[in-house]
């Protein structure tokens, strides 16, 4: 069976550059590592093909004999020591690929946040968690206190999260030494957490009724929430310490609220600043009055200046929102709409005609 293009096993074109290559290679490797998809063999030999044309690709003068021989280059006997694996996965021997800046080692341990040898185990922070809270737009604008129900791991409480029953003592892990560290696997230094002990390093003959021995639970939670005035679609409330319990005895992670808005039926918030349009009528108009606004606390009643005319903005001041960083609040901006009126009677038409006639303006005569 014919062997498939080193270029389309990595999906590169011919006269790729070494970059281009060393990127692609590094993206793909990442997703089809086996230590990423244990058990997983299909993805096992997909990572086979791609390293192995790497090998090849990555190093100028192997990718010029491949360009002009082909596969047929890298044969046996054809001059180039051969790269073609003898016997599955573990055929490769990955601390000799050359990247140009370290072995293949170098390289997944840059991909997978490790360095180096592991470090013992110890106290880890938990992970931070996020909750989408839907709130009303007046509770946005002035801060409301509620509560949420939330699923996640907490410590357990019968045992203190040290797994072990209560007044039973904690072994050191038999299967990893106390290391906390499983024998790596295809790469030496890509060892995971052991799966005894989890990665604690000690385990307890006598576990934990409560927990099973995992020294963490599962369950539904009552947190108090505080939400500050001014907040908006996208404000972020931090609460220290409500995250995932912390791994080994570490601290808990953090918990972020994530709020989202409801719309209000007539108001419109741009940043801090509210908006409003209100119907008036021509009399009101033309000869002033005050009117009821709708604001978020209530109506307030504003003053129409004579000679106003549609379109025309006023201001509120600080009846708009509070400033989530404290300091003051917007303002509310109101436009006035005047409306003409609807099934008019002869009386009213003819008393119109007459003030047309006393007022032959046109608004729409320049100059």
């Amino acid at each position: 069976m014919a062997k498939q293009d080193y270029y389309e096993v990595l999906g590169v074109r011919r006269g790729a550059p070494e970059a281009e290559i060393k990127r692609v290679y590094r993206k793909l490797a990442r997703k089809h590592h086996p230590d990423v998809n244990p058990g997983d063999k299909a993805a096992e030999a997909k990572f086979k093909g791609i390293t192995e044309a790497y090998e090849v690709l990555g190093d100028p003068e192997k990718r010029r004999a491949y360009d002009q021989f082909g596969h047929e280059g890298f044969a046996a006997g054809a001059g180039t020591r051969g790269t073609e694996p003898t016997g599955g996965f573990g055929g490769f021997d990955f601390g000799r690929v050359d990247f140009g800046a370290g072995d293949l080692g170098d390289l997944f341990s840059d991909l997978f946040g490790q360095r180096g040898r592991a470090e013992p185990p110890g106290p880890s922070r938990g992970e931070d968690l996020h909750y989408s809270l839907d709130i009303d737009f007046e509770n946005a604008v002035r801060g409301v206190a509620t509560e949420i129900s939330l699923q996640k791991h907490s410590r357990c409480e019968a045992c203190g999260g040290s797994g072990a029953k209560p007044g039973s003592a904690l072994e050191t892990c038999p299967e990893c030494g106390g290391s906390g560290r499983r024998p790596g696997r295809g790469l030496r230094r890509m060892a995971g957490a052991c799966p005894r002990c989890r990665g604690n390093g000690k385990i307890s003959r006598d576990p934990c009724r409560a927990c099973g021995g995992r020294g963490i639970g599962f369950g539904t939670e009552r947190i108090a929430v505080k939400i500050p005035p001014g907040v908006d679609t996208g404000s972020r409330i931090r609460l220290q310490g409500k995250g995932e319990v912390g791994p080994n005895g570490g601290p808990p992670g953090d918990l972020y609220i994530v709020t989202r808005v409801r719309p209000h039926p007539v108001l419109e918030r741009r940043g801090d600043n509210l908006y409003v349009e209100i119907p008036i009528t021509i009399s009101e108009a033309a000869l002033g009055a005050r009117v009821e606004v709708p604001t978020v606390e209530g109506t307030t009643s504003m003053r129409i200046p004579p000679e106003t005319s549609s379109g025309q903005v006023f201001r509120l001041r600080e009846k708009g929102v509070p400033h989530l960083k404290g300091g003051g609040q917007g303002d509310q901006f109101v436009t006035v709409k005047i409306v003409a009126p609807t099934n008019l009677d002869s009386r009213s038409q003819e008393l119109l005609r007459e003030f047309a006639r006393l007022n032959p303006w046109n608004p729409r005569a320049r100059g």
